[in-house]
């Protein structure tokens, strides 16, 4: 089948470490063609949702390090979303309005018979902060507000805080407020923007130096490994963006617990692919938009996750 990428340009991936290359590598081994397409490709025309795409093929042997290491199999051509074998939206965020609009676009083509994963409603329907909030029983406590003076409440009542923008990724904006910080106000001023933007606190978890776990979930499945994001010294984002050191390791079993409690419900909503966040015993971000850590898991385990999910994708399209 050919199969559709939205994704960034590709000149600005790493590729030696993305997971949507070594998902393309993946299904080229199982004899599946790659088109690729960005955001600003996808259109409607009377009623018809499109995509102005470019079929590619990677080049064999090439080296991931530069930048020939894909070719263009045809010129762009206008194609039918719906005629694809499935289209996997891996755009990196920010999530703003354009990214929404290509939500509601995806849902559309959807409903006109495109096989789309995750699907446009599921990423929309689940901002990857928020949606911890429906999992209660697995996170820390967490208040979600951008009223100022009960988020001064909920720090003198934890003493020890993490606070961050909703929409941030790769550990932007997040901040440590300890017991004695001098700049709480400024800083929570800052992030909620003078209280017109709301913001999520959660109590420290102090497990944070044995790592942020990343946990894929591949079609209502977990991953049996993570990976553990260790921080810097000093640092308490452990981010791979922030300079944090990626260490695979297999799940505990509290994990195991957390994860398959999750998934499933995930699954039934259209999400194939999922990141957890999990720090300690708690989960601290659901990732739905474009999951990664494919290839540090891969390279240090054997266990071949783009393999994994293209399994996945072939099983989901056969039920459709």
């Amino acid at each position: 089948m050919n199969v559709l990428f939205i994704l960034d340009p590709l000149p600005a991936l790493n590729a030696y470490k993305d997971s949507s290359v070594a998902m393309m590598q993946a299904l080229e081994s199982r004899g599946h063609r790659i088109s690729v397409a960005l955001q600003s490709d996808l259109f409607i025309l009377d009623g018809q949702v499109s995509a102005r795409a470019t079929e590619i093929q990677l080049v064999h042997g090439a080296d991931l390090h530069q930048k020939n290491w894909w070719k263009v199999v045809s010129n762009p051509k206008d194609i039918l979303l719906k005629d694809f074998g499935a289209i996997l939206m891996r755009k990196d965020p920010p999530f703003d309005m354009e990214y929404v609009y290509t939500t509601h676009m995806l849902e559309f083509a959807q409903a006109q018979g495109a096989k789309v994963f995750n699907g446009g409603d599921a990423i929309r329907n689940h901002p990857e902060k928020l949606a911890i909030t429906e999992f209660p029983e697995f996170t820390a406590p967490t208040l979600v507000s951008r009223d100022m003076e009960r988020l001064k409440a909920f720090h003198a009542l934890h003493r020890d805080v993490i606070v961050k923008p909703l929409d941030g990724m790769g550990g932007t904006g997040i901040f440590r407020l300890g017991i004695n910080e001098p700049n709480l106000n400024a800083i929570l001023e800052t992030l909620t923007k003078d209280g017109s933007q709301t913001i999520m606190a959660q109590r420290y978890i102090p497990e944070i130096t044995k790592g942020d776990k990343r946990i894929l979930l591949i079609g209502g499945e977990p991953v049996p490994y993570c990976l553990a994001r260790i921080p810097l010294a000093g640092e308490t984002r452990g981010n791979l963006a922030a300079g944090g050191r990626g260490v695979a390791q297999p799940l505990s079993e509290r994990d195991w617990f957390i994860a398959r409690s999750i998934a499933p419900k995930l699954a039934e909503r259209g999400l194939l692919l999922v990141g957890l966040d999990v720090i300690g015993d708690y989960v601290t971000e659901i990732n739905v938009t474009s999951p990664t850590c494919f290839v540090e898991i891969t390279e240090q385990t054997g266990f071949n996750v783009a393999n994994r999910l293209v399994e996945a994708l072939e099983f989901a399209i056969a039920q459709v």
